[in-house]
């Protein structure tokens, strides 16, 4: 297995939440490491539906973006990935607090990566489970005006 860079993943967390979207959503990777990503929402009016419980895109979102980073922490240092399936369970609702989405990293090969991801509320009560796919591409170009450190120490 190889070693990631602790200035590589600080940089990349703060970057990703930061960016438009994350903080649109309120999105946040608390944790990352190999094949693992914590990520947590607060719960706020913005993500609730008609019925006062959260909307079910809201935990599309987070399970795709958890299982999303998992998988990343194992691809080559220039490649990049992009969502071809997503597959959820709605088990449970939550209207407030915290959603807590743990990202693990299933299996990554050349072309194809899965991973999953499970939400739970701040009590552990399990509200969703997916699945993702993720296409690996060599060549798909972040729009960013920056640079990271290498994603592995040597």
């Amino acid at each position: 297995m190889k070693k990631l860079n602790p200035a590589f993943l600080k940089e990349m967390i703060d970057r990703v939440n930061e960016s438009p979207y994350y903080v649109h959503t309120s999105m946040v990777i608390k944790e990352i490491d190999w094949g693992y990503c914590l990520m947590q929402v607060a719960v706020q009016d913005k993500h609730l539906q008609p019925y006062g419980m959260v909307h079910g895109g809201v935990s599309a979102a987070l399970v795709d973006a958890a299982a999303y980073w998992a998988v990343y922490t194992q691809l080559d240092d220039n490649a990049k990935m992009i969502t071809i399936d997503l597959k959820l369970n709605y088990l449970g609702s939550a209207s407030k607090g915290l959603l807590l989405a743990k990202g693990k990293s299933i299996k990554l090969g050349k072309t194809l990566g899965i991973g999953e991801a499970s939400i739970t509320d701040e009590a552990g009560k399990l509200l969703t489970h997916g699945t993702a796919t993720f296409m690996v591409l060599g060549d798909l170009e972040i729009n960013r005006n920056f640079e990271l450190p290498p994603r592995f120490l040597s």
